[in-house]
């Protein structure tokens, strides 16, 4: 068992206190006030606090640190050169119809490059972490990829593109490939705890494309220091900033990105499409 570095305890501590009045407006989640930002993209009154009390309490611990912020933005800091890319509640519209399944996203960004993240699930109280060349972890417990080898027995999770996002058509494309090879395909949404999933072994795989840096940050060197691949669908770096993300344990990685090109290129159709 690894003891938490210095880093985590800073984003674990920000992150519990922010979830104990998430929990609470959780637990009375018909009286929240909604506002609509966009087809099934909906922000609420606990999102704003979650990130009023996550901006505060990382501020206070890193005052030199940046800010990447998913409803308020950019912030700068002293040190460009770090920032927090920030979810306050991954998995908005589950929270709002009362499904327990959503996270704190939080991750560190060093000269451009992803150093550490935590995915905390408040209701469950898992806190997913890991810090780069230290190994991933699942509260104090060490966390590892699937060992499975064949397609046909794993399981993967994705996104379904909706409103105006990009790819419905490469989706579909990917989606019929993936469940006649596969033994199942689950869409919980939060992109954050799907790739927390797939570093605890209980996805092999995740893919999606139209996420945003907040929604991905905080899991990557989660799913990286757990032993798994990250990556764009086309095998390409930058799914921080790009269109796609894959992730997966090393022994599938490459034929799941196969699969999912070969589908796209069969359909004749783009992954932003």
């Amino acid at each position: 068992m690894s003891l938490p570095t210095p880093l985590i305890n800073v984003m674990d501590a920000a992150a519990r206190k922010a979830a104990r009045r998430l929990v609470r407006d959780f637990g009375e989640v018909e009286q929240l006030q909604v506002s609509r930002k966009g087809p099934g993209d909906f922000v609420t009154e606990a999102d704003r606090r979650t990130e009023t009390i996550l901006f505060e309490e990382l501020s206070k611990a890193r005052p030199g640190f940046g800010f990447l912020m998913e409803e308020s933005g950019v912030h700068g800091g002293e040190s460009a050169s770090e920032r927090w890319i920030v979810d306050p509640i991954d998995g908005t519209t589950n929270f709002l119809h009362g499904i327990p399944h959503f996270a704190i996203s939080i991750g560190v960004e060093r000269e451009g490059g992803l150093v550490a993240g935590i995915v905390y699930e408040p209701v469950r109280d898992e806190l997913f972490w890991a810090e780069k060349n230290q190994g991933a972890y699942l509260n104090r417990r060490r966390l590892r990829v699937s060992e499975r080898t064949n397609l046909a027995d794993a399981l993967l999770a994705t996104g379904i593109p909706f409103g105006d996002r990009i790819g419905k058509k490469s989706f579909m494309a990917m989606l019929n490939a993936v469940m006649q090879k596969t033994s199942g395909v689950r869409r919980l949404g939060s992109a954050a705890l799907d790739l927390a999933y797939v570093a605890a072994g209980r996805y092999e795989g995740f893919w999606e494309t139209g996420l945003s840096p907040w929604d991905v940050a905080g899991g990557i060197v989660v799913v990286r220091e757990a032993g798994g691949m990250v990556s764009e669908i086309d095998g390409r770096s930058d799914m921080l900033y790009g269109n796609s993300i894959l992730a997966a344990n090393q022994q599938l990685y490459d034929p799941l990105r196969k699969l999912l090109m070969d589908a796209v290129r069969t359909e004749g159709v783009k992954l932003t499409e």
